[in-house]
């Protein structure tokens, strides 16, 4: 009996007026769709503004806040597998990840997640390996590889491919079936075994 496919949340890491995320992130998501073995959703931060001021443990919510973090947790939780579009700021990820990563615990815990990076020369990579740390706290395992597109802005041609689709095809393949595999042992294991934490 062949494997359901992984349920792959493709997650649009910034929200800063003229982001290049969304380029990156529908790229990565038409890579996944040839692919196969997934079934890729794009989940912008952007249509889920979660605040930065976090309820005290046991703290209600508002309604529109309760609503935010609710319509978010949904969409993780359905989720075997992700992948995190990241641009750097200051050595590091957006804040705006940051804090949507730190808003949740269970809906990360126990999945496979991949990094893809941007930026100037540095693509992005020191955003990525902060990453690795941050989600090794939430339980979640990052896979090895890593795509990082450096001086991205001249990297992808008006049509939102990449200007050498080669090497970062490949990338992606090889990124993709890391998360398959990671994807299908977890959502087995979660099954079989409640993981304790």
């Amino acid at each position: 009996m062949q494997d359901a496919p992984i349920k792959l949340a493709v997650i649009i890491g910034s929200v800063r007026g003229g982001r290049f995320s969304p380029t990156v992130a529908r790229w990565f998501t038409r890579q996944a769709e040839r692919h196969g073995g997934v079934e890729a959703e794009l989940v912008d931060l952007a249509d889920h503004p979660l605040p930065l001021i976090m309820p005290d443990f046991g703290e209600d919510l508002d309604a529109p806040t309760q609503s935010v973090v609710d319509g978010l947790a949904a969409k993780l939780a359905a989720a075997d597998a992700f992948v995190v579009v990241t641009p750097e700021y200051n050595h590091s990820t957006s804040p705006a990840l940051k804090n949507a990563i730190d808003w949740y615990l269970d809906e990360w815990k126990t999945k496979p997640v991949g990094l893809v990076s941007y930026g100037g020369q540095g693509g992005g990579l020191r955003a990525a390996e902060h990453l690795r740390q941050i989600f090794a706290e939430v339980h979640a395992t990052t896979v090895r590889d890593v795509i990082s597109f450096h001086n991205s802005w001249s990297d992808f041609e008006a049509d939102g491919e990449p200007a050498s689709p080669e090497g970062s095809e490949e990338a992606a393949k090889s990124l993709l079936e890391q998360l398959i595999w990671w994807g299908s042992a977890l959502r087995d294991a979660r099954a079989k075994t409640p993981y304790t934490s």
